[in-house]
Formats: C-alpha cells, structure tokens, sequence
C-alpha cells in the first residue's frame, strides 16, 4: 500500500479533497493511506513561524530550512521518496505519474509564499515537480493534482482498472470522445458507429479520433 503526506503549513487547503471521491474512497478500501500533515508542528516559537524576510532584499516572504529539515528527519523513511511541488520542477506528465505510483512511501513538500530556501531543494529533496507553466498560491495544489493521478492508478482504486490505461496520454495519446445517453439531444446525435455493436469497428474509429485529437490539440504529443 502506497503513502502519501502531503507538507504544508496550510494542511486544512487539502485535508477536505483527501476526503472525497475515488481519493476517499480509496482510503476507506486500504488502498492508500493520505495524510496532510501539519509544517508546524515543527516550529518552537509561540506565532509557529515558518517563513522569514529574504536575505538581499525584495518582496514577500520565503519558507525557513529549519521546521523542513525537522519535518523530514522525522517523516522520512529508508523506502521514502521526497517531491518539491515548485514551478522550478520538471513538468508533470503521466509516465512521471506511473514512476511514483509504484513508490511506497511519497513526502510532497509545498511551496508557499515566494519560495522555500534553496538550500531545501540543494541537499533535502529526492524530485522537484511543476504540474504548469503557471503560478499558483500555494503548493498544496499541486500536490494535490499529483496525488489524485498517483491514486487513479493503483490496481482497483477505479474499480475497472481499464478506466486508468485507456485516458488522456497514456500512449501519448488524448483520449477519443465519449457519448451517453440520450443518442439524440437538440438535433446532436451520438455517432452510429458507437451504436452498432461492432467492438472492433468501434475501438478502431476510437483510436482514429484519439489520434485526431491529438494532431488538433496537442501535436508536441506526437513528436
């Protein structure tokens, strides 16, 4: 069974979302256990601060090595893999998230503020992990992201495990189009092709739309 702690001095932003849908039922089928854990509690002065002024100057406020080097040696174990969730990390994708869900043991560590001390991603890390090209508030939501496609993939979490090889890029593919019910709605018609029974002619008008997709929205997929 795989672990997940999720670092942050913000814990309450992610403990709600480890509690619902496929991330909490997993948990209550001991698929996984989720933890966001409080930065804090390594602190020692009565404001529990974790960030400070930056050396030379400028805006904002960056996070201190020191309630992070504390959390780490406590949390880390021989099996432990830590990930920095920062914009400065390679950018996520999905055969990033097939490499962790085989771990056993997943720190996330959350950026918040300006930035954490560098000296934390030079000697305390094992990953650094962006999920964009983007800024966001805080790192837990990214960690977030992360942890939900980590989930998705562990056998019988999805109950058809089938639902998790047959999404958006896997095979460097998007995925092809889906239809339900009603097969006609203001004059919009399901294709009939999806209609007729017929798996293979089915799977085959899937891959070819699925590689439509692709060429249309995302060509740097294909090479």
């Amino acid at each position: 069974m795989i672990e997940i702690q999720i670092l942050t001095p913000i814990p309450a932003i992610a403990e709600g979302v480890l509690r619902e849908s496929i991330l909490g039922r997993a948990q209550e089928a001991g698929r996984v256990k989720l933890e966001a854990v409080d930065l804090r509690r390594w602190t020692h002065d009565r404001h529990r601060t974790v960030d400070d002024a930056p050396y030379g100057g400028g805006p904002g406020m960056v996070m201190k090595i020191e309630p992070i080097a504390e959390a780490l040696s406590e949390l880390r174990r021989p099996e432990s893999k830590v990930i920095f969730l920062t914009p400065q990390g390679r950018k996520l994708t999905q055969p990033i998230v097939r490499e962790y869900a085989k771990a056993e043991h997943l720190i996330l560590l959350c950026g918040h503020y300006e930035g954490v001390d560098q000296r934390v991603a030079d000697h305390l890390i094992d990953d650094e992990i962006s999920i964009g090209d983007y800024v966001l508030t805080n790192g837990v939501l990214g960690a977030l992201v992360l942890t939900d496609a980590i989930v998705r993939l562990i056998p019988g979490v999805l109950g058809d495990d089938q639902s998790a090889v047959s999404e958006s890029f896997e095979n460097s593919l998007l995925d092809h189009p889906h239809y339900t019910r009603p097969v006609e709605f203001n004059g919009w018609e399901v294709p009939p092709i999806l209609l007729s029974g017929n798996h293979g002619a089915i799977a085959t008008w899937r891959a070819k739309k699925a590689l439509e997709a692709t060429k249309k929205c995302r060509p740097d997929l294909l090479g």
